[in-house]
């Protein structure tokens, strides 16, 4: 019963404390002009940290999810923590472009990578129940971590310089992941929530099974849904990279103005997180996926024919918004329908390097060419995606 095991609620309360920290990553646009200011380093050299960053970060979801999966997440989520203050630590040292990709990037990045996995494959194990609702809650924290961040880290700014800076959000993060790591424990085997009866199909199409992670690359519906996100976040990540840009060079705002444009993502990044989780527990994951895939083509398509003003651009930003913080949301549940729950840390953290491509992609598409261009190739991706979600079908294990 659930009251001898704990309440589950607090799993969720420690999650949320840890992603939003590592949300904050997405703050990072604040430190360029400070580090080119008092460096004078390339622009586009100093832009490259965040893609690094991100990269490390979604490949090390797949070494500290082997590892959760083997020996818990609470020391895992602890380690990650340690991680990303050293990293930052040591990226307020930094002297050269050189120290702050390893330090900030390849350190940093694989404290958030370590750390951000365990909230997720821990959720999903104590609410079997509410999968969607519950992976759109843990991953709201980290869309909602820049929006939390954004403030204390422009004041840092106002009185510290970017060195000193990058040593205070490295202890608060310390702090707060650390302390909502030990929040974090796996049910006990078999757990059920009480009152609830696993169903007999396993749920929106699910397979039933738990799949390793050799067993899950050895089915082509893998390979179809890193497809699909790969595609979805490349879309996604090419507005939330290039936002104020857009307002200003296709929109033609003042830069303060199209500033706002991040505000509004990170918003409907974190509710789409939570919505479309929620939803897809109603009317099952793929017909979310299709809805959202479609919701994403029409709004890039949009944005690449039709002449936009304020209003328009920030409605167009927050659908983009919407659907990418949904993507985010609803394919670690999918991962668990389709392959288990056992090896959840692995096997979501092999399907996130999707995210970690794309956030490469995805910035490069926007800035190779022109952003009308860059938004016809990311509509016709989610199209291509779209079709996908017709071919993939749960998995069945080879000896059923």
């Amino acid at each position: 019963m659930e009251n001898k095991v704990g309440n589950r609620w607090l799993v969720v309360v420690g999650a949320v404390m840890i992603q939003l920290c590592l949300g904050a990553v997405y703050i990072w646009s604040l430190f360029n002009q400070p580090l080119i200011d008092k460096y004078g380093w390339d622009p586009a050299g100093v832009v490259t940290t965040f893609s690094i960053t991100i990269f490390v970060f979604a490949f090390f979801t797949i070494i500290a999810g082997r590892i959760q999966d083997k020996i818990g997440p609470r020391w895992v989520a602890t380690a990650g923590g340690i991680l990303l203050f050293i990293g930052m630590f040591l990226a307020s040292k930094a002297t050269t472009l050189t120290q702050l990709y390893i330090y900030y990037g390849l350190i940093g990045g694989a404290g958030i990578g370590t750390a951000y996995v365990c909230p997720l494959a821990t959720c999903v194990k104590w609410f079997p129940d509410k999968r969607g609702l519950i992976s759109g809650i843990a991953v709201a924290g980290f869309g909602l971590g820049g929006m939390l961040f954004k403030p204390i880290a422009t004041h840092f700014l106002t009185i510290y310089d970017v060195s000193q800076t990058f040593m205070y959000l490295g202890l608060i993060y310390l702090v707060f992941v650390v302390l909502g790591a030990q929040l974090l424990k796996n049910p006990p085997a078999g757990y059920c929530p009480p009152g609830w009866t696993p169903p007999q199909d396993a749920g929106k199409g699910g397979s039933g099974v738990d799949f390793t992670p050799g067993q899950m690359l050895g089915t082509y519906q893998f390979y179809l849904l890193w497809v699909m996100y790969l595609f979805a976040c490349t879309a996604g990540l090419m507005v939330i990279g290039f936002a104020k840009d857009i307002g200003t060079q296709l929109v033609g705002l003042d830069a303060l103005i199209a500033a706002n444009a991040v505000v509004i993502i990170a918003l409907f990044n974190a509710a789409g997180r939570i919505v479309w989780g929620t939803l897809s527990d109603k009317i099952g994951r793929t017909t979310a996926l299709m809805a959202m895939y479609i919701l994403s083509a029409l709004a890039m398509f949009y944005m690449s024919k039709v002449p936009m003003n304020y209003t328009t651009f920030l409605i167009a930003c927050s659908a983009v918004g919407f659907c990418f913080g949904g993507f985010l949301g609803l394919f670690p549940s999918l991962v668990a329908d389709y392959y288990g729950t056992a090896n959840m840390g692995m096997n979501y953290g092999i399907v996130f390097m999707a995210y970690g491509t794309a956030a490469i992609v995805g910035p490069r598409i926007g800035a190779s060419m022109p952003f009308t261009q860059a938004f016809m190739v990311a509509g016709i991706l989610c199209v291509i995606a779209l079709v996908l979600t017709f071919l993939v079908k749960a998995p069945q294990p080879k000896n059923a």
